[in-house]
């Protein structure tokens, strides 16, 4: 039987740390505040965001919402960044995506300030992931995976690693960080031929595939370790991940469920690079 990696475990850990830390801004006059930029009404929007408050007003920290329809235009939203932006008392900026599809995403991105990027979607955050420097912050699911790894004292010095995913919002940048931690990593994808044996041979296994249940038995082997970074919804309407867990638990290390492991994680980086946002500001 693995070993669990509990989100609630890393989160507790995290969240005493965030809370000091924005306890001993407050003492300096200093409320570090998150800025909602959220363009009409999807539940998915609404559910993170519900969790993302709760857990600012848990550690200490301001939150402020700017609310548009979803049919405003690009000038409304463009003036909502601008005005973030600007504003010295907001610390970091939580955007929804996706926009709708008569909006310039790209554009509003670009327009972000990449110091204030907590979510870590502009490209100036991507640079300092890529270049392993301090500029914006890395995307909070990929952070969040990384958290859990040295909460468990994973040392991934000399490991290989393999992540299953390349998007920019998880796959790409968990790799980077990987690396940065001194694993030997190798990049899975939808081209990649016979991913199973390619995946076999990983010491620490970060799966973000987008497809519940891609990743069972046969990509797996005793010894690994298993990040399941996959929110999907099954046939009998429960959260499930990337991972088919009930025939990999048995078999690998250590292995994070789905619910309670990598997205529990995630809203307390997001809140914790906030802090950190405020604390560079007023360094």
């Amino acid at each position: 039987m693995a070993k669990q990696f509990l989100g609630k475990e890393v989160v507790a850990a995290l969240n005493d740390r965030i809370m000091a830390d924005a306890a001993a801004l407050k003492e300096k006059g200093v409320t570090p505040t998150l800025g909602i930029v959220r363009v009409g009404e999807r539940e998915d929007d609404l559910s993170y965001e519900r969790g993302a408050v709760k857990r600012c007003e848990k550690l200490g920290v301001a939150y402020e919402k700017f609310l548009l329809p979803a049919d405003c235009t690009q000038e409304e939203l463009m003036a909502v960044i601008d005005q973030v932006n600007k504003n010295d008392a907001i610390h970091g900026v939580l955007m929804f995506r996706p926009l709708p599809k008569h909006l310039d995403e790209a554009a509003v991105i670009k327009a972000l300030d990449p110091e204030k990027d907590v979510d870590g979607i502009t490209d100036g955050s991507m640079v300092g992931v890529f270049a392993g420097t301090n500029q914006g912050f890395p995307p909070c699911t990929p952070q969040a995976c990384m958290e859990i790894l040295d909460y468990y004292n994973v040392d991934c010095t000399g490991k290989k690693a393999v992540v299953v995913g390349r998007s920019l919002v998880v796959g790409k940048p968990a790799a980077m960080m990987l690396i940065k931690k001194n694993a030997t990593v190798t990049v899975c994808h939808t081209r990649t031929v016979d991913m199973p044996s390619v995946v076999k041979e990983a010491d620490i296994v970060i799966v973000a595939a987008g497809r519940a249940g891609v990743v069972d038995a046969s990509y797996v082997r005793e010894g690994q370790i298993v990040i399941d970074v996959g929110i999907n919804v099954n046939a009998e309407g429960k959260l499930c991940g990337d991972v088919d867990y009930a025939s990999v638990e048995p078999i690998v290390d250590a292995i994070t469920p789905v619910p309670g492991g990598v997205g529990s994680v995630t809203t307390s980086v997001l809140v914790g690079h906030v802090v950190e946002a405020a604390k560079r500001k007023n360094a």
